[in-house]
């Protein structure tokens, strides 16, 4: 008996059992893969599986229901994967009459190839691309009659991906507000009011024009006011620019004041031949219109159509500089001193443009007139 205990103490411990495989994931998106490799077709499974499903579907074994299609076609499927797949086709099975140990429905008004892929679907969760190209429509409304919302969910991503068409989307449009698919619909919503000329003129808008008018003038009012806001879009980014431009125009006006610009600066700045090239895109502009308001005879408000010009760019610059005092700009102190002998009405349009162009230079970049900025502000 010692013996044989010293015997187990010098003998070596068993060998560990080895550790579990890693468990294998499945990806259920485009792209789907097994272990890090691509697996081959349209699948929601892995290979092996899906093939042992669409076995039992193609071959039939020991099938249990008949499925009745048009123009007498025949389905033979399992009552408890039917049942399992979907919640409709299990009522279906237990209201229906038994022949003898088979039991029989019908599927009807759809072509008999759309059911059969349905029922593919409900085995394997596998479709052939160029059946889901041909019978998208029937797979769509089977998928939302019968409760299968991975179906349903795979027709709506291939028709966001590239099923959805000009000549289709009136068709698809309405079934998805019938086949309650919000996404879908905002999908076909988006593509009628881009394409409006285009799928106006196809058929399916003209049945629906016929048949369902109502929703042809929900359409037209939607386009409507798309085009609406498209404009007023357009006629904001047209009154930024110039407002843009103002600005632009009032930053020209102070460098030329105050630093000079090629040949036109203040009197006591001595301008250099060999300057570099001016930062200021509205210089040139500028420097024309002040070349003209310093030798113009008729240099009175409402004189000159030149001259007025530079007359409101010289306030517009006096309502924008926070410091007159220092200001080298013409008449920009003087400007500051007429603010309170203005009336209201004209204050209140100098002020909104004030803000207007402050606000679309801030939108742009930092302001050069700060502290006009912070008085605004």
């Amino acid at each position: 008996m010692e013996e044989s205990t010293g015997d187990c103490k010098k003998s070596s411990p068993p060998n560990a059992p080895p550790l579990p495989a890693p468990r294998r994931r499945i990806s259920s998106q485009k792209g789907l893969a097994l272990d890090g490799k691509p697996l081959r077709g349209c699948s929601y499974v892995a290979t092996t599986t899906k093939d042992l499903w669409e076995r039992m579907f193609h071959e039939g074994y020991r099938t249990d229901v008949t499925i009745n299609t048009d123009n007498g076609g025949v389905i033979y499927a399992h009552a408890s994967i039917l049942g399992m797949a979907s919640p409709v086709m299990k009522y279906m099975l237990k209201q229906s009459k038994s022949r003898g140990r088979r039991k029989s429905i019908s599927v009807r008004g759809v072509p008999h190839q759309a059911v059969r892929a349905f029922i593919r679907f409900l085995y394997s969760s596998c479709y052939e691309q160029e059946e889901m190209n041909e019978f998208i429509l029937p797979l769509l409304v089977l998928s939302h009659v019968f409760v299968v919302p991975p179906l349903k969910k795979e027709c709506e991503r291939q028709l966001e991906n590239g099923l959805l068409t000009t000549d289709n989307v009136i068709d698809i449009f309405q079934l998805s507000l019938l086949c309650d698919a919000p996404r879908l619909s905002l999908f076909c919503h988006r593509l009628i009011v881009k394409s409006f000329l285009v799928i106006s003129s196809t058929e399916g808008w003209k049945v629906m024009k016929q048949s369902h008018p109502m929703l042809e003038k929900e359409l037209l009012e939607s386009v409507i006011d798309a085009d609406t806001r498209k404009q007023e879009r357009l006629k904001k980014l047209d009154q930024r620019k110039i407002y843009l431009q103002l600005y632009e125009a009032m930053e020209a006006l102070v460098h030329i004041c105050r630093d000079g610009c090629r040949t036109i600066g203040p009197h006591d700045k001595v301008l250099k031949e060999d300057q570099p090239p001016c930062g200021f895109g509205a210089c040139k502009g500028l420097e024309t219109l002040v070349r003209h308001f310093a030798g113009c005879k008729l240099r009175v408000p409402g004189g000159c159509v030149h001259c007025k010009r530079m007359w409101q760019l010289l306030e517009l610059h006096s309502r924008l500089c926070g410091e007159p005092n220092e200001c080298k700009v013409p008449l920009c102190r003087t400007f500051k001193e007429r603010l309170q002998q203005q009336s209201k009405k004209d204050e209140v349009k100098w002020k909104l443009l004030v803000q207007n162009i402050l606000r679309a230079k801030k939108l742009s970049g930092p302001s050069f007139f700060r502290a006009a900025t912070d008085i605004c502000a």
